[in-house]
């Protein structure tokens, strides 16, 4: 195996997102060859190098990624565990996915349903919801009200929130039996979508997403899981 940046073997052995890797190279308890490491980008090589996270032992040469879309239901929290015991999106994966150290990409909060991707590929994952890289979400909305001409030209000149002006976003409206506007942003920030309608004094009734970037939810099923296609997973990779 070749050499490579220990932030990239850590999140390739499937111990945890690129965030919580760096938070434990930063706590000071990632070690190679018995010595503390500081720096995310310091070379490695797992053939030779003996790499402990919390003393742990760590071997990325085993490790084969995994990409899986999920619709998920309402209720669920998208992260890996909850401290206050709620069920999270690893709780209805199929048994064959158990123990792989899976962890989605991004967040989708417990109220909202659609499409959220699950991996262990750090590199992916760093790529789909850094902001540099501007990957689009869409989500479909229901609102009691209708949009007037004046809000629908604040959400694309975007919207002051407490914690800064989002970025354009383009809404429309639509024809659906459970939805009645369609948003795209580019943006990660915290229950984003639903803030923004609050912030115009309109409340989200329901909230699905069924885009991240080219990737479509499609057809599937809500609660269901599948692997993306090979096409899927070269056009997320893509650069640019």
């Amino acid at each position: 195996m070749t050499v490579q940046t220990i932030i990239k073997l850590l999140t390739a052995a499937g111990l945890g997102s690129r965030r919580k890797m760096t938070d434990a190279i930063k706590r000071g308890i990632v070690r190679v060859n018995g010595r503390v490491i500081e720096s995310f980008t310091e070379p490695v090589d797992p053939d030779h190098d003996r790499i402990t996270v919390d003393g742990r032992p760590v071997s990325a040469s085993t490790v084969t990624n995994i990409y899986l879309l999920m619709n998920k239901p309402r209720g669920l929290v998208s992260t890996t565990a909850d401290d206050r015991g709620a069920r999270t999106v690893l709780d209805i994966l199929p048994e064959k996915y158990r123990g792989t150290r899976l962890y989605p990409v991004g967040r989708l909060d417990k109220d909202s349903t659609g499409l959220v991707l699950l991996t262990n590929d750090g590199d992916l994952t760093l790529r789909l919801t850094h902001p540099r890289y501007e990957n689009e979400k869409e989500y479909l909305v229901r609102i009691a009200d209708e949009l007037n001409l004046d809000d629908l030209s604040r959400f694309a000149s975007g919207i002051a929130l407490d914690d800064g002006r989002t970025s354009p976003a383009r809404v429309k409206k639509i024809v659906h039996p459970s939805f009645n506007y369609s948003v795209v942003i580019h943006e990660g920030k915290k229950h984003q979508v639903r803030r923004m309608f609050a912030a115009l004094g309109y409340t989200v009734l329901t909230l699905k997403r069924v885009r991240l970037g080219p990737l479509r939810l499609g057809t599937l099923p809500e609660g269901q899981v599948r692997e993306l296609t090979s096409t899927e997973l070269t056009s997320l990779k893509k650069p640019g």
